[in-house]
C-alpha cells in the first residue's frame, strides 16, 4: 500500500529528468575509463601531433592495433572528445581539447585523473568485501597506484615546486641553497624530492615511504639521474621517533592515509631542528560535506577516498579519515602538535589543494 502511494506521488517529469542524468553519468563513466586507456597508450599525445587522420594512420603512428584503436575512437567521438569526418573517415583531436588531455598540456593533463576511474573498477571486488566486513586494504592491493599518484604529483607539485611552492616558506629557498637536511615523509616515487635535489645540490634529501615498489622506482630513478644527494628508504612511519634531525620536512598528499595522522604530525615536529619547517600539501576540501558541494572534483575525490584512502587507513588499524578529512582537521592537528606558527595558503592556479607552512 505504501509503495503504491509513493508511486502515485512521484513527479514523473522530475523522475524522467533524473533518469536522463543517470544515463549521462553512465556515458561519462565509460568515456572516462576509455580516456584512461588513451592516456596510458599515448593516443592523445599522438593525435595532438597529427592532422585529421584515419584510424589506420593513428594506429600506425601509435604502433597499436587498428581495430582496437578504431573502437576506442568511436567512444571518443560519441563522447565529444574527438571530431569525426565521415567522408574521408578521419578523426581529429582539436587543439582546444588537447590542451587538457596531453602530457605537458597547458591546462594540465586531466586524463591523468581518468586513471582513478579505471582503478575504481578494478577494485570493486575487494571493496564489496570491505563494505561487508569493515576491514581495510593495503597499498599493495592497488595496481599502478603509485604510478598514477606520481603523474598527479608531477603536474600539481613538481612543476610548481621551486618557483611557487617553496617560496611559501620565507627564506626556505636560500636555506636549501646553503645546504640543509630534508625529509619527504610519504615520498611515493620521489619526484618532488629529486626535483629539489637537482636544484639544491648543497642540501641532503631523504625520502621515506611504506610502498616498496615506489621506493625501488625512486632509488633507480635517482641513480640514473646521477643524484648523489638523495636517498630513499622503505619505512613505516607509524611510531616514527627521531629527534631534531631535519631542517625541512615535506608531506605531499600523504598525511590523511596514515594510521594516526596526529601522531605522525607530532613526530614530524619532533624530528625538526629548532627553526625547522614542515611543508604540507593536502586536499583542500572541507571537513563538512555541505561545504564541498561545489568543490572541484568532489565526487571523484570522495570516490577515491572510499576506494583507497579510507580502506588503506583502516587496513593499518587507523581512523579512516579519508581524502576529504578537511583542511580544518589538518590545520587543527598541526596547531595541536605545538608548532610555533601554522600558515595556510590556497594557490590561485590550484583550488583543489591546500598548503600549510608550520614552523618550530
Amino acid at each position: 500500500m505504501s509503495l503504491a502511494i509513493e508511486s502515485q506521488s512521484t513527479d514523473k517529469a522530475a523522475a524522467e529528468a533524473f533518469s536522463e542524468k543517470v544515463a549521462g553519468i553512465l556515458d561519462s563513466g565509460a568515456v572516462a575509463a576509455m580516456m584512461s586507456i588513451g592516456h596510458r597508450l599515448g593516443l592523445f599525445d599522438v593525435m595532438a601531433g597529427l592532422p585529421a587522420s584515419t584510424s589506420e594512420g593513428i594506429a600506425a603512428r601509435a604502433e597499436l592495433s587498428e581495430r582496437y584503436v578504431r573502437e576506442w575512437l568511436a567512444v571518443m567521438v560519441t563522447g565529444g572528445i574527438v571530431t569525426y569526418d565521415p567522408g574521408p573517415r578521419t578523426y581529429r583531436l582539436p587543439a582546444e581539447h588537447a590542451a587538457c588531455l596531453t602530457r605537458g598540456a597547458e591546462l594540465g593533463n586531466l586524463a591523468v585523473y581518468a586513471q582513478h576511474v579505471a582503478l575504481l573498477g578494478q577494485m570493486q571486488g575487494r571493496l564489496l568485501s570491505c563494505f561487508e566486513t569493515g576491514e581495510g586494504l593495503a597499498y599493495g592491493d592497488y595496481p599502478c597506484f603509485h604510478q598514477v599518484m606520481a603523474e598527479d604529483s608531477e603536474q600539481t607539485v613538481v612543476a610548481q615546486l621551486v618557483e611557487t611552492i617553496l617560496p611559501l616558506g620565507e627564506g626556505l629557498k636560500q636555506r636549501l641553497a646553503d645546504g640543509i637536511e630534508v625529509l619527504d615523509a610519504g615520498c611515493g616515487r620521489g619526484l618532488a624530492l629529486m626535483e629539489m635535489a637537482r636544484h639544491f645540490p648543497e642540501s641532503r634529501f631523504t625520502g621515506f615511504d611504506l610502498g616498496a615498489d615506489a621506493i625501488e622506482f625512486a632509488t633507480d630513478a635517482a641513480r640514473k639521474a646521477g643524484l648523489t644527494n638523495v636517498s630513499f628508504e622503505v619505512r613505516d612511519l607509524t611510531g616514527y621517533d627521531e629527534k631534531a634531525r631535519f631542517d625541512l620536512i615535506t608531506s605531499f598528499d600523504a598525511i590523511h592515509d596514515q594510521k594516526d595522522p596526529q601522531a605522525l604530525i607530532r613526530s614530524m615536529k619532533d624530528a625538526l631542528k629548532p627553526g625547522g619547517v614542515y611543508l604540507v600539501q593536502d586536499i583542500g576540501g572541507s571537513a563538512k560535506l555541505e561545504n564541498n558541494l561545489d568543490f572541484p572534483f568532489a565526487p571523484l575525490l570522495y570516490a577515491i577516498s572510499c576506494a583507497h584512502c579510507t580502506p588503506v587507513s583502516l587496513g593499518q588499524g587507523g581512523l579512516g579519515l579519508g581524502t576529504m578529512w578537511g583542511w580544518e582537521t589538518a590545520q587543527a592537528m598541526l596547531e595541536g602538535a605545538g608548532f610555533r606558527s601554522v600558515e595556510r595558503t590556497v594557490l590561485p592556479h590550484d583550488p583543489m589543494n591546500v598548503w600549510f607552512v608550520a614552523r618550530v
